[in-house]
């Protein structure tokens, strides 16, 4: 019999491919019955999804690290330049308010005196690195100097500085607190994870913002993420020792402002209140202002849309509002008692930028005054931004992206203006962001530092670039 065309099939075959398939599809059954698990695991918030998810979320923060922040020109300290210009382009003399300009910059941890004409004063300079140059810093693993600027800074009479460190593509950012002297000497260093701004009492302590990663579940905020970067208010000695610290969203949620923890929208609930602004109240400025007393502080709270006034003594949050602004900065109490802030966003989009600058009553939230940029001139910074208002009315206004510092009148005419002089990037047209400036009258300095940078006609003795 030729058997090479008769089918022929072992015994047991038909069931060996019967379990093959049975095995082939127990595990694909399988496998959807642990990814539907993990999804209701990820929505509810059960181990490990958690965990998983903090995983990523950090290895994702590593290789953004490890590649666009590699490269100083890609972060978010340089912006490419709008045009040529550099230092200072408008000087109108009669109408600007004459001084001195300290400013604070991206392309260095160092801050800048020049004078009317753009010509250099005095500097300040220190590397953080250089605080701490055996590694033995409270930051295991800072940036490299080049990404570590500082962000906000006060001089003293007697020349001294106290400056704010922040180190761009690291989280938490805040990088702490130096004392100088007039020549860049450290006279103290405070280790905390200060960020933005600091602001100085009439006693001569120092208030700082502070941030570190919280990983607890406060009562009735569980729609907060965990862990995420909590804000606080440490009070420092003027020699900088820490004298105490308060947890600025316990604050918010213990007081009858609680509301607004639950408007933070879905992105901002690792970071909720992302406090960017701290201004002291001082008796002057009490007397005018309804809502603050001496001693207190006015916060921003930029996750909140919201101002605040914190009681340091009972750690309360006295009064919070929010208004016609958004993604604001830098809110400051003025001579009559209004608030003058830098509102980020709320030009929206148009040929002269999406910032602006307003006044506001507090008592109605009206807006009494407003600058906005131009078509040749606009106005947009959306991360950072300042604004002084001075002796002679005249507003000076940080615009940060732009590298620029300019002074309007209450006509919103420009008077002066000073464009930072520094280039850098491969082909020299990124300038680096303006972090923070000041105008200062040279006569609130003592005679042993005037007379050590100014000649006698109150000029600048020297004339550096920056």
């Amino acid at each position: 019999m030729d058997l090479r065309h008769t089918e022929y099939q072992r015994p047991g075959a038909a069931s060996s491919r019967a379990d093959r398939v049975f095995r082939i599809a127990s595990v694909a059954g399988l496998a959807v019955l642990v990814f539907v698990a993990g999804v209701l695991m990820t929505v509810a918030g059960v181990f490990p999804a958690p965990q998983i998810s903090r995983a990523y979320a950090a290895a994702k923060a590593l290789y953004a690290q490890r590649t666009v922040y590699q490269d100083v020109y890609r972060s978010d300290l340089w912006y490419p330049a709008r045009d040529e210009r550099k230092g200072v382009t408008t000087y109108v003399r009669g109408a600007a308010q004459d001084g001195l300009t300290l400013y604070t910059a991206g392309n260095a941890p160092a801050a800048f005196l020049i004078d009317m004409q753009g010509r250099l004063v005095h500097e300040w300079r220190k590397p953080f690195s250089a605080l701490w140059p055996d590694g033995s810093g409270p930051i295991r693993d800072p940036r490299p100097d080049a990404f570590v600027h500082f962000r906000n800074a006060h001089v003293l009479p007697n020349g001294d500085l106290i400056a704010l460190y922040e180190g761009t593509g690291d989280t938490p950012y805040g990088y702490g607190v130096v004392r100088l002297n007039r020549d860049s000497e450290v006279v103290w260093k405070y280790p905390g994870r200060a960020h933005h701004q600091l602001s100085i009492g009439s006693d001569g302590r120092i208030y700082v913002l502070t941030h570190e990663f919280v990983d607890d579940q406060p009562r009735n905020l569980g729609h907060l993420a965990r862990p995420r970067l909590e804000d606080f208010l440490v009070v420092l000695s003027p020699d900088g020792a820490e004298l105490k610290k308060i947890r600025l969203l316990s604050a918010v949620a213990q007081s009858r402002y609680r509301h607004l923890l639950y408007t933070v929208s879905s992105f901002a609930l690792a970071d909720p209140l992302h406090a960017n602004a701290v201004d002291y109240i001082d008796r002057q400025t009490a007397a005018r202002f309804a809502f603050g007393k001496e001693g207190q502080l006015l916060l921003s709270f930029r996750e909140l849309g919201a101002i605040a006034v914190l009681d340091v003594d009972t750690e309360a949050i006295v009064w919070a509002t929010r208004g016609p602004w958004i993604g604001q900065h830098d809110p400051d109490v003025i001579a009559n008692g209004n608030i003058l802030l830098f509102d980020n966003y709320g030009a929206y989009a148009g040929p002269e930028g999406i910032s602006r600058v307003i006044e506001i009553d507090p008592r109605d939230l009206r807006i009494a005054w407003e600058y906005r940029g131009s078509a040749d001139a606009p106005l947009a910074s959306r991360i950072r931004a300042d604004q002084q208002r001075l002796a002679n009315g005249n507003t000076l206004i940080t615009e940060s992206e732009a590298g620029r510092l300019v002074e309007v009148t209450r006509a919103g005419e420009i008077v002066w203006e000073f464009i930072n002089p520094v280039r850098g990037g491969p082909d020299g047209r990124m300038v680096p962001m303006m972090a923070w400036a000041q105008r200062l009258d040279p006569a609130a300095f003592d005679p042993g530092f005037r007379e050590a940078v100014l000649d006698r006609d109150g000029r600048a003795t020297a004339a550096r670039a920056p």
